[in-house]
């Protein structure tokens, strides 16, 4: 059976209470007011997704640590069934702890190290957060609220665009039409 590979990206995120800043637009001379707080209440998302399909996948956690890291592969070895897919990780040490098992449909292929820019979810993550910034919330249940809303109303088609670097589809879309043999001999 010659099934297609699947080609995702994982990574996580910490989300907080501490208000999210950024610059804004304002009238010449205005400097704009907001309120800040900085509670250190926080979770972590741990997600992936798809660039060719905008198919995506997140799991809430309390810390990033491997243990949460292996509960967070199975699940995604669990949804993608039968498929088998590589995916783009960072050098973060949960994900490379020694006591990982990873599922036999999931293969790791971690990116250099200081390279978060090569991650396509790490746009997915700068938008997301985007969307709360300057609001505050009065607490972590209100927070995870939050996220989860903004998560349900992603579409496919948003992922896609936050996520298609060109290297990526490139790379996908010759790997479709080049014979097999091809990639036999540069191995």
């Amino acid at each position: 059976m010659n099934q297609p590979l699947r080609y995702l990206c994982q990574d996580e995120t910490r989300i907080g209470r501490k208000t999210q800043t950024g610059r804004v637009i304002t009238a010449r001379g205005v400097k704009p007011i907001a309120k800040i707080q900085w509670p250190r209440e926080a979770f972590w998302l741990y997600g992936i997704v798809e660039p060719e399909t905008g198919w995506h996948f997140t799991q809430e956690y309390e810390k990033l640590n491997s243990t949460n890291f292996q509960a967070f592969i199975d699940a995604i070895s669990k949804q993608l069934g039968d498929t088998i897919a590589v995916i783009q990780i960072d050098g973060a040490p949960a994900h490379r702890a020694k006591a990982l098992e990873w599922p036999e449909n999931l293969i790791p292929v971690f990116q250099p190290p200081h390279s978060p820019e090569l991650n396509p979810i790490e746009r997915l993550w700068e938008f997301l957060k985007s969307l709360w910034k300057g609001e505050n919330f009065a607490s972590l249940p209100e927070l995870r609220e939050r996220v989860t809303k903004e998560l349900e109303m992603l579409t496919s088609e948003q992922i896609q665009s936050l996520t298609s670097y060109n290297f990526i589809l490139d790379t996908l879309l010759a790997t479709k039409f080049e014979p097999a043999e091809f990639h036999l001999m540069q191995a």
